[in-house]
């Protein structure tokens, strides 16, 4: 099972991450990008999942976010990202902000929030 979703901010994209990380739910990978309109979060699970679980996680998901469909761009990042390309390739070839593949982790979504903001100097919308 896959779900791509185009969630608003920081804060919901962490509170993604949290649940995948706290469930049951055998993620296989976590991809997260962000950019300058919000953030995407690809959810790829290891295995089948029961219809229950994939509707709780379905469920989730809308509350905090839209599906999303994603670009050319955005196809080819993930495409490359799954073939077993390193992010730092990924984001240099593509110009794309991934900030985090592989298993769920909110630390290094904080970890580019908080740096992110230091460099501006203010907190925009989608890092709050």
């Amino acid at each position: 099972m896959q779900y791509l979703y185009n969630l608003a901010n920081a804060s919901l994209t962490l509170r993604v991450v949290e649940y995948l990380s706290r469930n049951d739910f055998y993620v296989e990978y976590v991809t997260v990008i962000n950019q300058f309109h919000g953030w995407i979060i690809n959810v790829k699970i290891k295995s089948f999942v029961s219809i229950q679980k994939d509707k709780d996680i379905r469920a989730f998901l809308n509350e905090v976010g839209i599906i999303y469909s994603p670009s050319e761009l955005i196809s080819q990042v993930m495409s490359s990202l799954q073939a077993g390309q390193s992010a730092i390739n990924v984001m240099e070839c593509y110009k794309v902000a991934v900030v985090s593949h592989g298993r769920p982790q909110p630390d290094e979504i904080e970890v580019f929030r908080q740096s992110y903001i230091r460099g501006l100097g203010y907190c925009p919308q989608n890092l709050a």
